[in-house]
């Protein structure tokens, strides 16, 4: 039976030069960063019990989760870079912060600045997790984002889904609020330590070191 998805699914399987794809232990090379996903110790079989006796666990075969401390870190030297990016493209498009008397273009300012703040975020985190599943922030801390059921970099469709649920809110309403909610939910989620832009994308951030 093929595994090739469905025609029309929309979902394209991970391509097999990818080399943080989950495979089974036996196809498993030198210098796979799989090599030692559970510290030394044997992982579970791929796939699950073979006789059916419990199902599949997605982390098989994978390395071992984030730290949720080293992932706050890794966000937060990404929110620098961008707010970095974000602060002189506002200011060079006259949108920076300053009180004026009408109200209603103060108003149209903040909108404007909100909207140049969630593109950069969004596109930054976009296409640097789609094209290695690591951020600058991510990739200096050694981690990065994987899908959980295969353990691939995650499509553009999902980490722009992933960057949505974790920028809108923070441009346009809630800042840092949002962002230690969503970010935050990672240190108590059981079992896989996702944040709620993770559950949004259905993927997890795991060590690469």
């Amino acid at each position: 039976m093929s595994s090739e998805p469905p025609p029309g699914s929309g979902e394209q399987p991970p391509p097999e030069d990818d080399p943080f794809r989950k495979r089974p232990p036996s196809d498993q090379g030198p210098g796979s960063p799989y090599d030692t996903p559970y510290g030394g110790a044997q992982p579970p079989p791929y796939g699950g019990d073979p006789y059916g006796g419990y199902p599949a666990d997605p982390l098989a075969g994978m390395p071992p989760l984030a730290d949720s401390g080293k992932r706050t870190l890794a966000r937060i030297i990404d929110m620098i870079l961008v707010g970095i990016v974000v602060a002189l493209l506002t200011w060079a498009l006259g949108l920076s912060y300053y009180t004026v008397d009408d109200d209603r273009l103060q108003v149209g300012r903040n909108i404007a600045r909100a909207f140049v703040t969630a593109v950069l975020y969004v596109a930054y985190d976009t296409v640097l997790t789609s094209r290695s599943g690591q951020t600058l922030g991510k990739k200096w801390l050694g981690m990065r984002v994987a899908n959980l059921e295969n353990g691939a970099t995650p499509s553009v469709q999902a980490s722009l889904s992933r960057a949505l649920v974790l920028w809108v809110p923070f441009a346009f309403c809630c800042a840092c609020v949002w962002t230690a909610i969503s970010g935050g939910w990672s240190f108590f989620d059981k079992p896989y330590k996702q944040g709620l832009h993770d559950k949004a994308a259905k993927t997890v951030v795991v060590s690469t070191g």
